[in-house]
């Protein structure tokens, strides 16, 4: 049974926040220990035990991608496609120029936007297979210039790839796929191996080994984020449908027993009427046992004395998606804060953003949103500043940066200045 609060009650509740267990550190850390020593042999090994596999190759091939475009059928590529051109025309928005400024006379400046090299994607596959986040994660890529991504997908225990894993492969742009799931795909990415080219950067979302990889491997790559449990906020009145917002915040609970749904609403009547609508769309949901667990242990419904009140506890949880389910939702928008993806009105479900509207699902969670953004373009670019200064130029500023660097007590970048600027003076 979800819990319902009053707004001052909602300080002495957290949901749990993203950190991997002792067990869990220690076996990822051994794991990529074992994968940097031994390379392909480790991954052949750890693929065994862990997947049940034995894959005479690591990498897909383009039959079995051909077969997996003709199992999902011309109607779920056409559906995927769509939501790849929505995703597209999205993000094509995000694409930035660098620049170039003079200054003063002498003196040129600038940026260049360049894309990463290679960077790896990862994919669960099975049952958590997510060819929608597929998608998200390699069409910014594509946009950005990056020259090879590459996917890394746990293989069945029959070595098999899932079908709509591929087909969205394809249809992203994918180069190379190779069938290897949690921590080791982690490592193999940021080390490389035999087979298996190392990245510039990870992105993509798994379960706590992979996520704990990631961590780990940081400063060797980049990567996107550390995913955390999934999470919904709505914000809502006695307007609102009782219905569509248990449907809304259930929508996240079944991803996991540790998902997040919080509704924050300025209506006592509206808290008691979705709480009834929670208990009874559960007993009808095929994963009914997990998004129970989810609504027992990270459930809350909180009430606040006014819509004013509502937003500031959203913005001190900062959701990783937030609803903000009232008439006329833009009036509202200037008060958020902190959420990695907005959905304005009764019309805008969560579940338009994971799969086809075309901002991005992977969304910062665990209240990140304070300080961080979805993945997007900006993700795969780097972006590096140039200088130029004639003699004259230097001259003018030499006196200012030697006596900066004299200040900090770094004689040497003073001499690198002053030599100049005296030969310029003919004093040498």
């Amino acid at each position: 049974m979800i819990r319902i609060l009053k707004a001052d009650e909602h300080e002495t509740w957290r949901a749990a926040r993203n950190c991997a267990s002792v067990e869990v550190t220690a076996a990822v850390s051994g794991i990529i220990a074992d994968v940097r020593e031994h390379g392909d042999e480790a991954l052949r090994e750890i693929t065994a035990k862990f997947d049940g596999c034995e894959p005479d190759t690591f990498k897909v091939h383009a039959s079995m991608i051909d077969e997996a475009v003709r199992e999902v059928g011309d109607s779920f590529m056409r559906l995927m496609e769509r939501a790849a051109k929505n995703i597209e025309a999205y993000h094509r928005n995000q694409i930035r120029q660098g620049f170039i400024m003079t200054p003063g006379d002498g003196v040129i400046l600038g940026q260049r936007v360049l894309p990463l090299d290679r960077v790896g994607v990862y994919t669960p596959g099975g049952t958590a297979a997510y060819p929608s986040c597929l998608l998200m994660n390699c069409i910014p890529a594509r946009l950005a210039g990056v020259r090879e991504i590459i996917l890394a997908t746990p293989p069945a225990k029959d070595g098999s790839v899932s079908a709509p894993i591929l087909a969205a492969a394809k249809i992203a742009g994918v180069d190379k796929i190779y069938r290897l799931g949690g921590a080791q795909a982690i490592a193999a990415l940021a080390y490389g191996t035999e087979t298996i080219p190392c990245v510039d950067k990870i992105v993509g979302a798994g379960n706590a080994f992979v996520a704990e990889a990631k961590r780990q491997v940081f400063g060797v790559v980049g990567i996107d984020l550390i995913a955390g449990p999934s999470d919904i906020l709505v914000i809502a009145d006695d307007n609102a449908a009782p219905a569509l917002v248990a449907a809304d915040m259930l929508s996240q609970c079944e991803h996991g027993a540790d998902s997040i749904a919080v509704l924050v609403t300025n209506s006592a009547v509206l808290a008691e009427k979705v709480s009834y609508e929670i208990e009874t769309q559960l007993a009808t949901l095929p994963r009914e046992c997990i998004a129970r667990e989810s609504i027992d242990r990270n459930g809350r419904i909180i009430v606040a004395e006014t819509l004013s009140r509502a937003f500031e506890i959203a913005n001190e949880l900062a959701p990783e998606h937030l609803e903000i389910f009232l008439r006329e939702p833009f009036n509202y928008l200037g008060l958020v804060k902190n959420a990695g993806s907005v959905f304005l009105g009764s019309n805008t479900p969560e579940a338009l953003g994971d799969y086809y509207a075309g901002p991005n699902n992977t969304i910062p969670t665990s209240g990140t949103a304070r300080f961080s953004s979805p993945l997007s373009v900006d993700d795969f670019v780097k972006k590096s500043s140039f200088t130029y200064y004639t003699q004259d130029a230097l001259d003018k500023a030499g006196d200012d940066i030697v006596r900066f660097a004299e200040a900090e007590g770094l004689a040497a970048h003073a001499l690198s200045v002053s030599k100049r600027i005296t030969r310029q003076r003919g004093l040498l």
